[in-house]
């Protein structure tokens, strides 16, 4: 039996090393083809994932984890996907976990602190409640990245982000400068601070511009997935509700909601613009090309390892960063007389 690494797995599929590592741990966010051809040589190397238990035990001691919160998020898997090739530049091998939107990361978090000992933390997402009320019983180095933990004040949490509030606002005012009054938004559900603070920004625009909105009508408030954005934008759409332009979250949702708007006899743009927010890769592969808020995925990986580690190996204090963001204004958005 051949012993490869999953760094050997990926150079024989020719598939990045995210996703083996998705595909060994049965993630669901991996093409089918992906899945078979890494599988099949899987299969034809004899290869065991986590074999060698006293290998395993002297990662853990040393490792790096990443609790992701939500299988769903693409931005999440461009992340991930950037951590792990910078991670595996250093000395210290990379656990990832995946766990559903709703659930305790902080709890989670510290479930695997007792199993696997890692030396340092990164989060990707999370609530700000759940650190204030869990996050004491967690010692080592972390970073939350894609959310400020600055005002949480715990001198071992960090954090890596843009001002989502003003970057939903900026999304916002681009549709009202095309001519836009009369709008729907599909934001996050009610434990993502994330959502909280997009939608937030959303009602700045709305204030600043006097732009009526009534949210008992126009707003849904969901899941950050494809299908969540297509079943509030269908449910807007039977609602009633009338509107020339849709602010969605993230582009999954964004991209769910050009898909019902289709379904349900309306173009975009012609009938309805739509921007989204992430900067998703595929968002420019659309017809038409979505426009969004862009985040910038390679600052914040780079940035959040950067930090992690200075804190683990130099016992640097806890920093917090905003990173910039920018408008990617596209096809899906027109302006309107």
């Amino acid at each position: 039996m051949v012993l490869l690494t999953i760094k050997d797995l990926a150079a024989r599929t020719g598939y990045a090393v995210a996703t083996v590592s998705r595909v060994l741990n049965n993630h669901p966010n991996v093409s089918e083809k992906a899945r078979k051809t890494i599988m099949a040589a899987v299969e034809e190397s004899g290869f065991e994932l986590n074999a060698n238990a006293k290998q395993l035990k002297q990662q853990h001691a040393t490792s790096i984890l990443v609790v992701v919160k939500g299988t769903s998020n693409e931005l999440f898997s461009e992340l991930v996907e950037r951590i792990q090739s910078l991670v595996a530049q250093t000395q210290y091998p990379l656990l990832v976990d995946y766990m559903d939107e709703d659930g305790n990361e902080v709890r989670r978090a510290v479930q695997l602190l007792r199993e696997k000992k890692p030396l340092g933390i990164l989060f990707l997402g999370g609530n700000n409640l759940n650190f204030q009320q869990d996050f004491d019983k967690i010692p080592v180095p972390c970073v939350l990245v894609t959310n400020d933990a600055s005002g949480l004040n715990f001198p071992n949490l960090s954090s890596v982000a843009l001002d989502d509030r003003r970057a939903a606002r900026c999304a916002v005012e681009s549709l009202i400068r095309l001519g836009h009054r009369q709008f729907a938004v599909v934001g996050g559900c009610a434990t993502s601070d994330t959502g909280r603070l997009r939608y937030l920004g959303c009602l700045d625009a709305f204030g600043e511009c006097g732009v009526d909105f009534d949210p008992e009508k126009g707003y849904r408030g969901v899941r950050f997935s494809y299908q969540d954005g297509y079943d509030a934008t269908r449910d807007l759409i039977r609602s009633g509700q009338k509107f020339t332009a849709l602010f969605a979250a993230a582009d999954v949702m964004a991209i769910g909601a050009i898909r019902a708007l289709w379904d349900e006899g309306l173009k975009v743009p012609e009938d309805v613009s739509v921007v989204g927010f992430d900067g998703l890769p595929l968002g420019s592969f659309l017809v038409p090309q979505l426009s969004t808020i862009a985040q910038p995925v390679k600052i914040m990986a780079q940035r959040s390892v950067e930090i992690l580690i200075q804190c683990i190996e130099q016992q640097g204090q806890a920093r917090h960063e905003t990173v910039p963001f920018e408008l990617y204004q596209r096809d899906s958005s027109r302006k309107i007389g």
